[in-house]
This record gives structure tokens, sequence and C-alpha cells, in this order.
């Protein structure tokens, strides 16, 4: 199969889940295929897939939408005189070529990865999201979902697709081994959050929260956050609830060294409202240590019962559990094993091979 791949996403981010969900399927699609990547431009070369028949395809940035017109037919003429491609699997709910979903001539695969758009509205900056998506969905052949809750959500708005949806899990590639190396961890016994943290449904305050109740009772213990720095909100609310010194913040953590603070903590604490899958828990479990989650969307499906699920606006619930391991290293312990087995039965994959058959099935 030739499969065209529009790779929007990877001009839009340096690192984030679905750059590496298309990195992990392109890597392992048959020798035999031929997929094609097209982008703007590289902002991290090391994140682009590996296929031996993988060719790259690098068109100028299609914005402002002043010139892109001129852009557009630069594109397509490549794409119609010099390539002919089996599938069309896009990596966003828009074109390099800003150009509508409905106009393509091969059968059209969509990944619905979340409805967070749709159901926080209220809470969300209109940028146009939500009309390309349908457009998206609308148009497709196909549609995976990530979990069985982004399908259940999506069924929700679009009864009628029903028939065209699969459902495909996502995994981690993490290893225990990669916390080998000899990169910084805090000193004190930790919890670790990871990941953005600005969205409203990323929760992120009630774990100040509830950390706030933990020190009240355990002042050595700290928070350790990975991700981008403190907002003033953030750092208004730490500062009310006397957190400052009691938190270590690592903005951007490599892949081993995020490892190493997963392995090295007394949990990883995922307080999210919602989540389309959740790859953040399945890295915890495979480095070693415990997962505190939500109990919402598609987590439940992710952790199973190799992790603690806790109501994610019971802040004294959240306190008490995090509490407990520090108090119960027995239970840590059984908790990790659990997670170890339960990281195992997701892979890329398995991934792959459903996102093949798909195309197939095409």
């Amino acid at each position: 199969m030739k499969i065209l791949y529009d790779g929007q996403i990877y001009a839009d981010q340096i690192t984030g889940g679905i750059g590496r969900y298309f990195t992990n399927i392109i890597n392992r699609l048959p020798e035999a295929d031929q997929p094609t990547l097209t982008t703007s431009y590289r902002r991290n070369k090391s994140s682009y897939p590996t296929h031996p028949n993988l060719q790259i395809q690098e068109f100028p940035n299609f914005r402002p939408h002043q010139i892109a017109h001129k852009l557009r037919g630069h594109y397509f003429r490549w794409r119609n005189d010099r390539q002919s491609f089996d599938i069309f699997h896009p990596t966003y709910y828009y074109l390099l070529s800003q150009t509508a979903f409905n106009r393509s001539r091969r059968p059209l695969v969509i990944t619905v990865y979340d409805m967070i758009h749709e159901l926080f509205a209220d809470k969300m900056t209109p940028d146009g999201t939500i009309a390309n998506k349908q457009a998206a969905i609308l148009a497709a052949d196909a549609i995976i979902c990530i979990s069985e809750s982004t399908k259940n959500d999506l069924l929700r708005y679009f009864p009628a697709v029903a028939p065209k949806i699969v459902v495909t899990y996502l995994a981690s590639e993490f290893k225990q081994e990669w916390a080998d190396g000899d990169e910084k961890t805090p000193a004190q016994p930790y919890f670790l959050y990871v990941g953005s943290r600005a969205k409203a449904y990323k929760n992120f305050d009630t774990l100040l929260l509830a950390f706030a109740k933990v020190v009240s009772v355990n002042p050595d213990v700290r928070l350790c956050v990975v991700g981008a720095p403190f907002n003033e909100a953030e750092q208004r609310q730490i500062a009310e609830l006397y957190l400052t010194e009691r938190i270590q913040h690592y903005q951007y953590a490599s892949d081993t060294h995020l490892a190493k603070l997963y392995r090295c903590s007394v949990a990883f604490v995922y307080p999210s409202l919602y989540e389309g899958f959740g790859i953040p828990p399945l890295e915890a479990m495979a480095c070693g240590t415990v997962v505190v989650a939500a109990n919402s969307s598609s987590i439940p499906e992710v952790v199973g019962d190799a992790g603690i699920l806790f109501d994610p606006k019971a802040v004294g619930d959240l306190a008490d559990i995090l509490l407990e391991l520090l108090a119960a290293p027995s239970k840590r312990d059984l908790l990790i094993a659990k997670g170890f087995d339960r990281h195992q039965q997701f892979s890329w994959d398995k991934t792959a091979e459903q996102t093949v058959a798909v195309y197939r099935s095409l």
C-alpha cells in the first residue's frame, strides 16, 4: 500500500502524543508498504518515523492565508502528478494545504483522539477545531478512536458514523532500563505530575489542594512537576498554599530523565477530568511506580486494577491516598507489580497491526 500522511501535527508540535502515535505506526508498517509524510518544516527531526520506504516531502509553510492559494497549487501538483496513493491518513483535523477533507480522491482515515473541545466548549478558547473536526469526521471513510470512551463521546455528537468506527488503543515505548541514568531527582520522597496544566480539565489545582493537606501531615514530602513554567495564577495558588519551597519543577525532561523521575517517585498522580486515552499512566507503570489516577473518561480503561482510581473532585480522598502510599511500602510493591503486567497489555505493534487492518479494509 501507498499511504499519504499529512504531517500537520509535526509542524505544530515539537513533542506530543499525536506525533508519537503516528511515528510508532509508520515505523511498524509492513516493509512492502510505501508511506509518505508531508510537512511544512521540521521542528524536531528525532521525532520523525524511520520506515525504510518512507519519503518525507517538505513544503513551505502554508500560512498566512493570503498566499496559501499559491502554495496549495504547488502541493496539489506534487500530489497529483508525482504520487498515487491508496490511503490518505491526516495527522490532525486540518491539512497543510488548508483544503477541505471532502476533496480527497482516496479513502480517508481520520483518527479521533478525544472530544475535549466539544465537552469543555465553555472552557476552551474558540479556535476552529470543532468545525474542522466535524468536517473531517463527516468526510472520513473510516474513523479510528483511541479508546472506547472516546468512541462513546464521538457517538453522542455523530451517531450516524457508528459503522465507520474502529477502536485502537495506544501504548508506551518507555522501558524501566531507561531510568538507569545519572539524571537528578528530588532528594526527598516525592509525588510526580507530568504534562500540560494549561486547561482547566487537567485539574492541577485539585492536586495542589490535596498536596497541601499531605504536607500538613508530612512536611518532608515534595511534589515534582514536569512541564511548562508556572503561570501567574499557579504561582499565586502555590504561594497561598505555602508550597513554594515544596515543589520542584523540571520544565522539559528527556525521556530517560522522565523515566528516572517516574521510577524514583512515591507515585505518579494523574488528576485529569478527561483524556482521550492517557499515555503517561502507561509510562509510569513501565518505569516501576504507582499510578494514582482520576476515575474519569478513558483513564480506567488504561489503568484497570493496576493503579488507584479516585474521584477527581474529591480533594480529601486524593490526600488520603497519597498519605497511605507514604506509609505503606508493601501496597506500593503490589501495585508496581500489577502495573508492569498491565503495561504489557498495550503495545505499538498491536496499534500498528490494527491500523493497517483499517487501511486494508478500504
